[in-house]
């Protein structure tokens, strides 16, 4: 796979209003990659395996994935632990971006080889200025990386 300084960002939300925000809230934070909104855990899948609605997707761009726990169907923890054990897709960027801040979901997650976990505030100022943050520290780390 070549190396693009700007990945594709799936995010992965079953709460419509949600993904949203979040598309939203990056582009605000200066995030100007392509960001591709799915809805749930199969869909997401899906993409990342270039299968089902997405088998026609060339699967060469880079991804980083925002990834919600609590979806109907395959939670966020089943995307993540399939994606990880996937030899061609396990140094895909995983950033959980969920309300469960449960320390053994997110002990369990970094187990399963999340790069970061990140509990959604519930407040919806406080909401937006995580994913504020979130999109300066996606800009940073991706600096680092063309360096």
């Amino acid at each position: 796979m070549e190396h693009t300084s700007t990945p594709i960002i799936l995010v992965i939300d079953d709460d419509e209003g949600h993904r949203e925000l979040i598309r939203r809230n990056l582009q605000r934070g200066g995030i100007t990659n392509k960001i591709v909104s799915l809805a749930n855990g199969n869909e997401a899948l899906d993409y990342v395996f270039c299968k089902g609605a997405h088998a026609e997707r060339r699967g060469d761009s880079e991804l980083l994935i925002l990834l919600d726990i609590n979806m109907p169907g395959i939670d966020g923890v089943e995307v993540l632990r399939r994606i990880k054990a996937d030899p061609c897709k396990k140094t895909i960027p995983v950033i959980m971006l969920t309300t469960t801040d449960d320390p053994r979901e997110v002990s369990h997650c970094y187990e399963l080889g999340c790069n970061v976990y990140v509990a959604k505030p519930v407040e919806p100022v406080a909401f937006i200025e995580a994913i504020k943050r979130l999109g300066m520290f996606i800009s940073i780390v991706r600096v680092a990386e063309e360096q």
